[in-house]
């Protein structure tokens, strides 16, 4: 800022994601190497070694701070809290499982499709699921 001006930032902490979907799903890396996976990532598509419920995690992020990771060591299991993705909720990219908008059945059905094509582990294909929606919102 020019000319003297101040930020005054207040007191109360700042909260993320307010008001969107969020689920938490318990997550295991099968994998023989650490993976990490940032802030922003569409979980769906992690790496096909770490095991959890992707039907779920469709649509969703790490709800951690920008810019953060988690990291998953070989062998460990840990929960994460997911929160929907805002804006136009269109993703490209990624692991190239979705590459279109979030919110059509088609794509849903052609991403769910091509990840189990590709061997990504998946543990609502292989038990049914055991996500918790806790806002009870779509994703």
């Amino acid at each position: 800022m020019s000319g003297g001006a101040h930020y005054l930032y207040g007191d109360d902490p700042v909260e993320i994601n307010a008001g969107r979907a969020r689920v938490s799903l318990t997550v295991a890396n099968t994998g023989d190497r650490a993976v990490q996976v940032g802030s922003h990532y569409h979980f769906f598509e992690a790496n096909r070694a770490l095991r959890f419920d992707r039907e779920a995690a469709y649509g969703m992020h790490l709800d951690i701070p920008s810019g953060t990771a988690v990291r998953f060591e070989p062998g460990d299991s840990r929960e994460v809290e997911l929160v929907a993705f805002g804006g136009t909720r269109r993703l490209v990219g990624f692991a190239a499982l979705v590459n279109g908008g979030l919110n059509t059945a088609d794509t849903r059905g052609a991403a769910l499709r091509r990840a189990a094509d590709l061997g990504f582990a998946d543990t609502g294909r292989e038990t049914g699921g055991a996500a918790t929606d806790t806002e009870g919102a779509d994703h």
